[in-house]
């Protein structure tokens, strides 16, 4: 009797996002994620159980990435960072990270359309923004500058907007500098 095949989740989750990327959010199902890895629909859902669960472990990587991205950015573990800091490092990794960035905003702008990715976003900013305190001035200083972080975010990553590189960069510039931060 021969060994069942283990399935890499990870590699699964690459080519869930490859298809994303190539082919928009619609051409995301469990067969074809299926027929991409060469195996069989099963096998996905016993790994993820629906495209659902297949979605949110997108979004749960995405999720480790970045804050993987924070700790290192910031040389301490996420719990060790106070909300300001979260911020200021959120400014940073928004500025500086472009390859997390730039496939973060490409799955989102395809896969907006489905309303558990629009509430697990609305969530995800709710875990940054709710920790400040804006009853004091760095509290509302940094939700401005989480705001133009975000903003800048959409406009250039969705092609709203064009920027040079050196206009990106003096965009973090200012808004570092509406936290009384140094230049990223």
């Amino acid at each position: 009797m021969s060994k069942p095949r283990s399935i890499d989740r990870d590699k699964v989750l690459d080519i869930a996002e490859a298809i994303v990327d190539q082919s928009g959010a619609a051409a995301l199902t469990i067969d074809a994620v299926a027929k991409a890895m060469g195996i069989s629909k099963g096998g996905v859902q016993s790994c993820f159980g629906t495209k659902q669960g297949l979605v949110n472990a997108m979004l749960e990587r995405w999720g480790r990435r970045y804050d993987a991205c924070l700790e290192k950015a910031a040389g301490v573990s996420v719990e060790q960072l106070s909300s300001i800091d979260k911020i200021s490092q959120h400014i940073h990794i928004t500025a500086d990270e472009q390859a997390l960035i730039a496939r973060a905003a490409s799955h989102l702008s395809v896969l907006l359309e489905a309303k558990e990715l629009r509430e697990w976003i609305k969530r995800w900013h709710h875990e940054r923004l709710a920790e400040l305190d804006t009853s004091t001035p760095e509290g509302r200083q940094a939700r401005i500058a989480y705001f133009a972080t975000e903003g800048a975010f959409v406009l250039r990553y969705f092609g709203l907007a064009e920027l040079s590189d050196q206009a990106w960069q003096d965009t973090f510039n200012d808004i570092a500098g509406l936290m009384g931060k140094q230049a990223m």
